[in-house]
């Protein structure tokens, strides 16, 4: 499953969003990663997505493949777009 996304800005997470992403990405048994440009990052991988500079604006594409591939499609997803 496959899902674009905006990136969008939230101060609810401080300096710390990434690290609340991959802890939301290890609660769930699919492959999750994120895709930008030609990378694809693991986002269950705190150093991995730490080398990601994300904007706000940017366009990103979650990429699931599991059991639970829909439900972290979209918690992926929703986090992204509200809290980087």
């Amino acid at each position: 499953m496959r899902k674009e996304v905006a990136v969008g800005v939230s101060e609810e997470f401080g300096a710390t969003p990434i690290a609340h992403l991959v802890q939301l990405a290890t609660g769930f048994d699919s492959r999750i990663y994120v895709e930008v440009g030609t990378s694809k990052i693991n986002a269950k991988s705190i150093m991995g997505m730490m080398s990601l500079v994300l904007r706000e604006g940017q366009t990103v594409t979650v990429v699931a493949e599991g059991p639970d591939e829909q439900e972290a499609c979209d918690a992926i997803g929703e986090f992204l777009e509200k809290n980087i």
